[in-house]
């Protein structure tokens, strides 16, 4: 039988991460207005369109095709952690040319030579150059098989060593996660987004457990990162861009020592609430 304590633990849990989500909305909707006043008009949306298609989509396909090229070569001759430079240029040149402008906080946080499991929140397509561009690891990605097929991107990141997944096939998911485990070391890390996509409004979606499964599999500690204004440059499911600014925090890191498969729960709880967190603390002031 389940202890009476534990379900109260457990109800009390979800009613706290019921009412942050709550929280989050509500700073999100009553600010929003006033940080996406500039995306609001429909004028200065539709111009900055015409930019958008005649410059930036052509540099990005360009951008990816050449150093996509340039990172496998890297990646053939001398591994993937220097083929990975190509990643930082790659997502800071997009980044600069849209223009988006990102803040970083908590840098001193990270151990140079600890292997993390990172997670993050996930609101746009320009969480990619936030996190590449920006955090200062060497890691790989935990990526949808479908972006394998995308020219010059999905070779090199093969190349590279991040990891495709299938989602459609958990059996295999899991094959692929297991089979890169001798890659995270050394300071190596591995980069998940545990609600699985995109979220539509900013709030966080459930986390799923593979993220945390691994770091349990693997004794490395997790890395919670929050992500804030991508939603505002490039929304879910939207194909029209806009300028912006984003933040980057790098919370404490999360040591899993006491936490095992049973206690897998309060190990997402922990982490999930170190993302809510900076949410709430900085969507405010960005």
């Amino acid at each position: 039988m389940i202890p009476i304590d534990h379900i109260v633990s457990r109800v009390a849990m979800l009613s706290r991460a019921m009412r942050r989500n709550k929280n989050i909305e509500k700073s999100h909707n009553a600010k929003s207005s006033k940080k996406r006043l500039l995306r609001n008009n429909a004028v200065l949306l539709n111009v900055y369109q015409i930019y958008a298609w005649i410059v930036f989509v052509p540099f990005l396909a360009l951008s990816t095709a050449g150093l996509g090229i340039v990172a496998t070569v890297l990646a053939i001759a001398f591994g993937g952690k220097v083929a990975s430079v190509m990643g930082v240029i790659w997502s800071r040149m997009n980044s600069y040319l849209t223009p988006m402008v990102v803040k970083v906080i908590g840098k001193e946080k990270i151990d140079k030579k600890q292997s993390y499991v990172i997670i993050a929140n996930h609101q746009s397509h320009y969480d990619i150059f936030v996190i590449y561009g920006w955090l200062p690891i060497d890691f790989r990605w935990v990526m949808k098989i479908q972006l394998l097929k995308v020219p010059f991107l999905g070779y090199s990141c093969y190349k590279i060593g991040h990891i495709f997944i299938d989602r459609s096939n958990p059996q295999k998911a899991k094959e692929s996660i297991n089979a890169a485990k001798d890659r995270i070391k050394g300071g190596t890390s591995i980069m998940f987004f545990p609600e699985g996509t995109r979220s539509d409004d900013g709030s966080l979606r459930e986390f799923k457990k593979g993220a945390f499964k691994f770091a349990l599999d693997m004794n490395l500690p997790i890395l919670p990162i929050t992500i804030i204004g991508t939603r505002n440059i490039l929304p879910a499911r939207s194909m029209k861009l806009f300028p912006g600014k984003a933040m980057l925090v790098i919370h404490d890191p999360i040591e899993i020592a006491g936490y095992t498969e049973d206690r897998m729960d309060d190990l997402i709880a922990v982490a999930r609430q170190r993302i809510e967190e900076g949410l709430l603390k900085y969507s405010s002031t960005h």
